[in-house]
C-alpha cells in the first residue's frame, strides 16, 4: 500500500539511501495559486538536524515536475522528488546481518524476503519527507478557503502541556524548538530530552492535533468516517502507537450527562456547542467545531547503546549502535501529522455530496 487517498492520491517511492525520495499527487484542482515559501517551511521543520534529531543532514529540497504551469495547478497529476544527499550506507553494513529490536527488519524480512536494510529502506521515517511535502501542497488549496490544521508536541516523556491550555497559535507552536506552545512544558520537555540522550536512551510522545475553519457536513457514514480516515492516516506514520479524538480514552468511562455536547441556536439561523467532547466530528461528519485529536509515539527503538538481538541465522548477537538517529520521533513527527491532517481534509472537500 503505498498510495494514500480517494479523491486526493498520494503514491509514494523511495528508501533512506536510495538517490531519492519520489512521489505523485493526483487529484489536486485546478487554478490552485502555489505558494513554495510554504512548501520550504514545512520542509525545513520535518528535516533531520537540530539539536535533538538526527545529524544527518538533508537539504530536503522539493523538485516539482509536472502540474503546475506559471505557477498555478492543472489538475495533472503533480510529480515530484526530494533528492538524497547525506547518505553514510557504511553505517549499515555491521548491522546488515541482524535484526534491531522493534524494528521491521524482521517482518518485512518475513514478509518480502529480500530487503534493502540500510537505514531502514522502506520503513525509514525519510519517506515522511514526501508526506509533508504532499501535505504542504494540499494546504495552497486549503488557506483561500480559511482552514487550518495545526499540530504541536503536547507531551514527551512525563513532561505535558497543562490540560487547560488552549489557547495558542501557530506562531507560538513554530517558536518552540520542540514545537510545544507552553513556554514552561517547552523548557521542561528540552531538559529531558537532553537527559535521556546523555543515558544513551530514547523517549516517547503525544502530539495534538487542531483544524479549525472546517464547516459542518465534511466526511462520509459508516465505512468512511472523518475521525477513521484522521486514525488510518495519523496511524500510518512510523512510530505512530495510538490515536484518539475528543474526549478520547480519557471520557470513554464517564457520564453522558457530563460528556454530551449541548446544541444552542447561534443567533444567526446557525447551530453552536456549548462544549466539544466530540472533538468536532459526529456520526464521522463534522459539526463545524475544531477538530482535536492526539496521536501517541512509541519510543526511537534505536538505542545510543548495546542491545541483545539475534541475527539472521538464528544466533545471538550483540547489537551496537551505529547511524545517526534522533532521541525521539517527536518534535519531527510534528510537521508530519500536520501534513497527513492536510491531506486527509482536503481529501474529504473534494468528496462529491449525494
Amino acid at each position: 500500500m503505498n498510495t494514500f487517498g480517494i479523491n486526493l492520491r498520494l503514491t509514494t517511492a523511495g528508501e533512506s539511501h536510495g538517490p531519492a525520495m519520489c512521489a505523485i499527487l493526483d487529484g489536486m484542482p485546478a487554478g490552485i495559486h502555489a505558494d513554495f515559501d510554504t512548501l520550504e517551511e514545512a520542509m525545513r521543520r520535518r528535516a533531520p538536524g537540530g539539536k535533538f534529531g538526527s545529524p544527518r543532514r538533508e537539504p530536503d529540497k522539493v523538485d516539482i515536475l509536472s502540474g503546475l504551469y506559471r505557477g498555478i495547478t492543472t489538475g495533472a497529476p503533480i510529480a515530484f522528488l526530494i533528492r538524497n544527499r547525506d547518505v553514510r550506507s557504511e553505517d549499515y553494513e555491521s548491522i546488515s546481518t541482524v535484526y534491531r529490536p522493534s524494528h521491521a527488519d524482521y517482518t518485512y524480512q518475513a514478509r518480502y524476503g529480500h530487503t534493502d536494510p540500510r537505514g531502514g529502506g522502506r520503513a525509514s521515517a525519510r519517506e515522511t519527507s514526501l508526506r509533508v511535502a504532499a501535505g504542504a501542497i494540499a494546504q495552497w488549496a486549503l488557506a483561500p478557503r480559511g482552514i487550518d490544521c495545526a499540530a504541536f508536541t503536547m507531551r514527551v516523556g512525563s513532561e505535558a502541556i497543562p490540560s487547560e491550555f488552549v489557547d495558542f497559535s501557530q506562531d507560538d507552536i513554530w517558536s518552540s524548538p520542540v514545537y510545544c506552545p507552553h513556554k514552561p512544558t517547552s523548557d521542561s520537555i528540552e531538559a529531558c530530552l537532553h537527559s535521556v540522550a546523555s543515558q544513551g536512551d530514547t523517549v516517547g510522545g503525544i502530539v495534538g492535533g487542531r483544524i479549525t475553519g472546517l464547516p459542518a457536513g465534511i466526511g462520509e457514514p459508516i465505512y468512511g468516517k472523518l475521525h477513521a480516515r484522521l486514525a488510518a492516516a495519523m496511524m500510518s506514520i512510523n512510530a505512530a502507537h495510538g490515536f484518539d479524538y475528543g474526549m478520547g480514552f480519557d471520557g470513554c468511562c464517564g457520564l453522558g450527562s457530563e460528556l454530551n455536547d449541548v446544541f444552542d441556536p447561534d443567533g444567526h439561523g446557525g447551530i453552536s456547542l456549548r462544549t466539544n467532547h466530540s472533538g468536532g466530528i459526529q456520526g464521522g461528519i463534522s459539526n463545524g467545531a475544531p477538530i482535536t485529536f492526539r496521536v501517541g509515539f512509541k519510543p526511537i527503538p534505536t538505542l545510543g547503546r548495546s542491545q541483545s538481538t539475534v541475527a539472521r541465522d538464528g544466533s545471538i548477537a550483540i547489537l551496537e549502535p551505529r547511524g545517526r538517529h534522533d532521541v525521539c520521533a517527536l518534535p519531527r513527527a510534528v510537521p508530519v501529522v500536520q501534513a497527513m491532517a492536510r491531506l486527509v481534509i482536503l481529501d474529504s472537500l473534494l468528496s462529491p455530496k449525494l
